[in-house]
């Protein structure tokens, strides 16, 4: 029999412009509504109460909700195309998780509803 493995799973959508930077300067800048789904496992399999989960991940997305990404501070010399806004948010969701006694296991973002970029970090 196979062991199970448990995990929370919230998705958020957030408002936000980009411009992508090129050799011969920067894009226009347009908006997108990114979609971001958690998928979060709570270590020592303990119970975590999804509200609990939500609010410490809203206040986060609240931070760059309707921004232009390339004005951030994480974005100043990093291109904002989705890869790097993937791992710049896994940078920013995982220690907020520890702080519950969880970590964030996989991360989708997509930019649009047919793209996304995806970190994994299950063995």
């Amino acid at each position: 029999m196979s062991k199970q493995y448990h995990t929370y799973k919230l998705k958020y959508y957030v408002n936000a412009s980009h411009a992508m930077r090129w050799e011969n300067g920067e894009g226009k800048q347009h908006n997108h509504t990114w979609e971001i789904v958690c998928e979060i496992h709570s270590k020592n399999d303990h119970m975590i109460v999804f509200n609990d989960i939500d609010n410490k991940l809203q206040s986060i997305f609240d931070t760059f909700s309707g921004k232009f990404l390339n004005e951030l501070p994480y974005f100043k010399t990093i291109n904002p195309a989705v890869e790097n806004v993937a791992v710049w948010l896994f940078n920013l969701l995982n220690p907020a998780l520890e702080e519950l006694n969880a970590e964030l296991v996989r991360l989708e973002v997509g930019e649009s509803p047919t793209r996304a970029y995806c970190i994994d970090v299950r063995e």
